[in-house]
């Protein structure tokens, strides 16, 4: 009896499962185990884990029989083997048995899907395809499964109050992922290739119109089909515009002068005419130098920036008249609350009265997201923590390269960011 519970720790299986007899094949250096379920779960839907009729042997290319790669014995690979019979399941049709050791599908045992998950999670591609000896391919359908039978028993999207959502490109040709993020735990709840108002339809259609009422805050930048699902599906939330999106827009604007005062410094467009226009313009270079100074925060400029704005401010008043509307609207979400929602409305004003057809047009572009940046200002909600899960999911998709499909990559999304990830076997 101690040789069994030896053998079920070692080859990572539970009591469920009989160890019949254990061999060691020599020509392919691999240790066997024949094992079974044990009769109570014996003639159960692979599927659903409904009791069923038989239905045939399976496949008998292989005499009804499969094998399950399970965690290595030291330097020796192991795999179980067991007979792999059909029921007739009266919902999902003739489907393998269940067993004890695997999840359905899968080519591998519970214990080594698990170790491959918690591996991909903290280690790179190379490091976990060489010490689990598997193709990084594969280690994508693992993460699939594991993740689906995660999803299984727990509900990410219970009790959401406040969430974020954006979009971030995974691949080239404009190929995005939705993603969903909770305020409060700070966890990517939610992730589905696409970014139009079928995706983000799909994710309400999970969280049902109930839990869908609960929600009070939603924070997003400026995307019209993210405002037309929110407006829909989530009568009861206030949905608040992500600071640095509204920030950034100014920035535009004011790159768009600044390109502006540089091409009329140069006399023109011409490029094959550059020296010659430098030489008649003094302050083209001082210009093309002052870009990064005019981007910046004042709190981190150098002494060097300092003195090209400066010079900007002596040299192009239009220039740092843009300049200062976009430190205006900065200062804005600096200040907050009541006192940033008054300083909105002067920065309005300003910017309608500039003269500076850029910010003209962005004045009534913020006029139009107003009630969302004035949420914003009032409840001290931003993008930042989703922007943030963006960041790890952009360094994840540089480990997942190689995947076939987006399920793998959110499965990888989902397991490191998402708050559930298995133990390793033996340590939970």
């Amino acid at each position: 009896m101690l040789g069994v519970k030896v053998w079920q720790r070692l080859l990572g299986v539970c009591k469920r499962t009989v160890i019949e007899r254990v061999v060691f094949d020599e020509d392919a250096d691999l240790v066997v185990a024949h094992v079974r379920p044990r009769r109570a779960t014996k003639m159960r839907c692979g599927r659903c884990g409904r009791r069923a009729p038989g239905y045939d042997r399976g496949d008998v290319r292989r005499g009804g029989r499969r094998r399950w790669r399970t965690l290595d014995l030291g330097p020796v690979k192991a795999v179980l083997e067991a007979d792999a019979p059909r029921v007739e399941c009266p919902v999902h049709g003739p489907t393998v048995i269940q067993f004890p050791w695997a999840r359905h599908g899968g080519g591998h045992t519970v214990a080594f899907d698990d170790q491959v998950a918690w591996l991909a999670t903290q280690c790179s591609k190379s490091a976990v395809s060489e010490l689990m000896r598997v193709a990084w391919e594969t280690v994508g359908s693992i993460l699939t499964r594991v993740l689906a039978d995660i999803d299984d028993v727990v509900d990410r999207l219970d009790g959401l109050r406040r969430i974020g959502i954006d979009e971030i490109a995974y691949k080239r040709g404009f190929q995005y992922l939705t993603v969903v993020v909770d305020h409060d735990s700070g966890r990517l709840v939610w992730a589905k290739a696409g970014r139009d108002d079928a995706t983000l339809e799909a994710f309400f259609d999970a969280l049902d119109d109930e839990r869908a009422a609960r929600i009070v805050r939603v924070s997003a930048d400026s995307a019209d089909w993210i405002e037309r699902v929110v407006r829909r599906r989530c009568k009861n939330a206030v949905r608040c515009a992500d600071p640095f999106h509204v920030v950034r827009w100014a920035t535009d604007a004011l790159d768009e002068v600044r390109r502006q005062a540089w091409n009329a410094a140069r006399g023109g467009t011409n490029q094959s005419a550059s020296v010659r226009t430098r030489a008649r313009h003094p302050q083209v270079h001082p210009l093309k130098k002052a870009r990064y100074a005019l981007w910046k925060n004042p709190d981190d400029l150098t002494s060097k920036q300092r003195q090209q704005l400066e010079w900007v401010a002596k040299n192009d008043p239009r220039l740092h008249r843009a300049y200062l509307l976009k430190e205006g609207l900065r200062h804005v979400f600096e200040l907050g609350g009541q006192e940033g929602i008054e300083a909105l409305t002067s920065w309005l004003w300003w910017a309608s009265h500039c003269r500076i057809p850029a910010f003209v047009e962005l004045a009534k572009k913020v006029r139009k997201h107003r009630a969302a940046i004035e949420a914003s200002l009032e409840y001290g909600l931003s993008n930042a923590r989703t922007e943030g899960i963006n960041t790890r999911i952009r360094l994840i998709t540089r480990r997942a390269f190689g995947f076939r499909s987006a399920e793998a990559l959110i499965a990888l999304a989902m397991l490191s960011l998402g708050g559930y990830c298995p133990d390793l076997p033996g340590r939970n």
